[in-house]
């Protein structure tokens, strides 16, 4: 097996809850690796507002409003 064929992209979507924008984001992220990654990734969804705490853990310093 190639490189290429292990490869395997883990991302992370930080939203602050379940907005417009936020599904906006969501839907083009998954679009996007669709086109250039499929079957190679896997997104996490982590929502600011059901858990703060990871914004310090992962320096965000703020949110767009919503």
């Amino acid at each position: 097996m190639s490189e290429e064929e292990k490869e395997f992209w883990e991302l992370r979507l930080y939203v602050a809850g379940q907005t417009p924008r936020s599904l906006t984001a969501l839907a083009n992220l998954r679009k996007i690796c669709e086109e250039h990654l499929a079957g190679k990734y896997h997104i996490e969804i982590i929502d600011l507002l059901k858990n703060p705490q990871l914004a310090r853990g992962d320096q965000i310093l703020a949110v767009p409003p919503s």
